[in-house]
């Protein structure tokens, strides 16, 4: 039976469809000015009607969420947390849970409700997480300080990690590379990681945002690009 792997990020949807963990077929969809408003509902509908699935995953990046600690059970409180982050609209997103015992954080963050109703109703096992928390987890860390770095289509994750404990993550829409930058050096200067100091990791659609790795290398003495996503081979959804 094959698997169908969802990833979606705040313009956008990725899929892919695999069997024993290697993958058939991948298509992404972006939306700008050209595409039409419903490109991600539409191109959703397609793939869930296109065959029965064994399982799906469901990955969001979508950038409505707030992290506490592994073990906060005020759960009614979710939204309120997300908000301080967010604009939320509570009657059209789905309040999730996503908890990361690696590092003893949980993660809340909210999905479009339409969309969880509809891969809901197909009743078969489905399994959705948060990009974070995905992310955070495949991380191999040191006694040191480090910035990982997530890259998408005119989106950037990234968490901020000293001695094995996590400081800061957050989660960016932005238009250009440059965007992206410019925030992460900022952040750097007010949580006290010195550039020369600090190990950068990056990983995702590295090819896709060249800009911003030649230009973080002019300041950056320790960079490693950790994984390229390449046709059928994505990080965050392997």
């Amino acid at each position: 039976m094959r698997k169908l792997s969802l990833l979606f990020t705040k313009d956008g949807l990725q899929w892919q469809i695999s069997k024993s963990r290697k993958v058939l077929e991948e298509k992404i969809f972006l939306k700008d000015e050209g595409t039409p408003k419903n490109l991600v509902e539409e191109n959703l509908n397609e793939v869930l009607a296109s065959e029965k699935f064994s399982e799906i995953s469901v990955i969001s990046s979508i950038n409505h969420f707030s992290i506490v600690e592994e073990g906060f059970d005020q759960h009614d409180l979710g939204y309120n947390l997300i908000s301080y982050n967010a604009d939320v609209k509570r009657d059209s997103e789905e309040l999730m849970l996503s908890v990361n015992k690696k590092f003893g954080i949980q993660f809340y963050y909210s999905f479009p409700k339409d969309f969880y109703q509809k891969i809901k109703a197909l009743e078969i096992p489905v399994h959705f997480n948060f990009s974070g928390e995905k992310f955070l987890n495949a991380l191999n860390v040191k006694n040191r300080k480090e910035i990982h770095v997530n890259l998408y289509h005119q989106q950037a994750e990234f968490f901020a990690i000293e001695n094995k404990k996590v400081v800061l993550y957050n989660n960016l829409d932005a238009a250009s590379e440059v965007d992206f930058l410019y925030f992460i050096m900022f952040t750097l200067s007010k949580i006290d990681f010195g550039i020369s100091e600090t190990h950068f990791y990056i990983y995702g659609e590295t090819t896709e945002n060249e800009t911003f790795i030649s230009e973080m290398q002019k300041f950056v003495p320790n960079l490693k690009i950790v994984f390229d996503n390449l046709h059928k081979k994505s990080f965050i959804l392997a």
